[in-house]
């Protein structure tokens, strides 16, 4: 049920670790294989340049997905992100291990999913966040949807979202200038 935007603003001032689910929110979730094994994704690049930008407003940045790919891997170190975490289909764990790990807590802490593998932590976090595409159950519980699809801006809308409500949005646009 999405929040009324007073709330919204309330929980992203509090925010210090936004985690996005990478196949079906950073990419449009469809998987490509060779027949040699070898998987490719494609990213958004501007969906990359919102998360640069949460990060250049204090907020750590995660990625947190149950598959495991070199692709995620580098474009995670592409972004300049920290925490990359990856191979781990349990994951409220994982997530548990990483809010352990910086000393925060769930009330600190925002989830971008599309799918029931992630509502146990979208329904942990302060704010949940969804693509457009995403599951139409989850679609239904987060706090937020996008109005974009996955992998073509629906992250990026997200990151703007938050920066938005910290009165952090005219800066990331007038740093271009």
């Amino acid at each position: 049920m999405p929040l009324a935007t007073s709330e919204f603003d309330a929980r992203a001032v509090g925010l210090k670790l936004a985690v996005f689910d990478v196949d079906g929110v950073l990419t449009d979730g469809r998987l490509y294989l060779s027949d040699e094994g070898i998987e490719t994704k494609a990213f958004f690049s501007r969906d990359g340049l919102g998360l640069k930008a949460l990060k250049n407003a204090g907020i750590q940045v995660a990625l947190l997905t149950a598959r495991q790919s070199r692709l995620v891997t580098n474009r995670g170190r592409e972004l300049g992100l920290e925490h990359v975490i990856q191979g781990r289909e349990d994951k409220s764990a994982a997530f548990s291990e990483l809010l352990d790990r910086l000393g925060l807590s769930d009330d600190q802490t925002s989830y971008a999913g599309d799918d029931l593998v992630d509502w146990p932590v979208l329904a942990r976090s302060s704010l949940s966040l969804a693509p457009a595409d995403s599951d139409p159950w989850i679609r239904d519980r987060v706090d937020w949807v996008s109005q974009a699809r996955a992998g073509r801006g629906a992250v990026r809308e997200m990151c703007e979202r938050i920066l938005q409500a910290r009165d952090q949005l005219d800066s990331f646009r007038e740093s271009f200038r």
